[in-house]
């Protein structure tokens, strides 16, 4: 095994072993060991940008550098330059104190101090990541939660619209059916009625008065009523579920035709003719251009609408 995957083992950085590994010049584990202790607080220089101490001055016999404001030793004066920018100490004298190296024991002490700082600071980054990681969570839960909220309000407004439609189609239906039903019967009634007077006479006997339908309770042609609207329902010939729908009184026939060509492809405003059921008319072309009062169908009618 190599100095390096030893130093690697031993937990020490990749870019720490690099450094002291150039710095003894690859002279053994032990010397690269030493270095890693010794420069355990300085950060780790650029490649080509190692600190080297400055040469003694001849006649000298500087050791050392002391900081003369907490007496701390250094080794060399990049140390002491390191502990000047941490600490902010300026004043650092040469000194003939000789710093020993460091004793088997020391350096294992030492060595076990760097790996439980090691290991502290891998337990607290540890930790931030988690913190991290449940703030992430909480945020993506919080995203999550407020869609599903906006889809469920989305689905709550389509279900009421839907409800809405099919309740005002229920509504539809229902006067249609009621619509149909009431001319059903008035058409039963006008053949109950002309059954009894083509009896009558055939019989010789009186013409029998015919009661008053529901629907002769409606003006005669040409008279109108006061209620603004009329309610018509339109039978088609082609078939299909009739035409419902109120117009102002003073709207024409050929409005309703309009109308009817607009529903249908059967039909043209040109070509469509309207005849009532009872009493039995069809409406002339002048009859057409006059108003639903002018014709008689105001407050409602029940009109057939052929295509000639």
């Amino acid at each position: 095994m190599s100095d390096k995957e030893t130093l690697l083992g031993m937990g020490f950085a990749p870019e720490r072993i690099e450094w002291a590994l150039r710095a003894t010049k690859r002279a053994g584990l032990q010397p690269a060991m030493d270095h890693i202790l010794e420069n355990a607080d300085k950060p780790v220089p650029e490649v080509g940008d190692e600190d080297v101490e400055e040469p003694v001055p001849e006649g000298a016999e500087a050791k050392s550098i002391k900081c003369s404001e907490c007496g701390k030793v250094f080794r060399s004066q990049a140390t002491a330059g390191f502990h000047a920018e941490r600490t902010g100490h300026e004043e650092f004298e040469e000194s003939t104190e000789e710093i020993k190296p460091l004793t088997e024991e020391e350096k294992k002490e030492k060595l076990a101090e760097l790996r439980e700082k090691l290991a502290a600071k891998r337990a607290a980054q540890s930790k931030e990541n988690e913190k991290d990681q449940r703030a992430n969570e909480m945020i993506r839960r919080k995203a999550g939660q407020d869609q599903g909220a906006i889809k469920e309000q989305m689905q709550a407004k389509e279900l009421a619209k839907d409800a809405e439609r099919k309740r005002q189609e229920k509504l539809e239906d229902q006067r249609a059916r009621a619509a149909v039903k009431a001319q059903i019967e008035a058409d039963k009634r006008e053949r109950a009625e002309k059954a009894a007077r083509e009896k009558a006479a055939r019989d010789g006997a009186p013409m029998p008065v015919a009661a008053a339908p529901a629907a002769a309770a409606r003006p005669a042609a040409g008279k109108s009523s006061d209620n603004p609207e009329t309610r018509l329902q339109i039978r088609l010939h082609v078939g299909g579920a009739p035409l419902v729908k109120t117009f102002p009184s003073d709207n024409t026939l050929v409005d309703v035709a309009e109308f009817v060509a607009s529903q249908n492809l059967a039909y043209t405003v040109d070509s469509v003719t309207f005849a009532s059921t009872f009493p039995r008319k069809t409406f002339s072309r002048d009859e057409m251009r006059k108003t639903l009062k002018d014709n008689g169908l105001t407050p409602s009618a029940v009109l057939m609408a052929n295509s000639t």
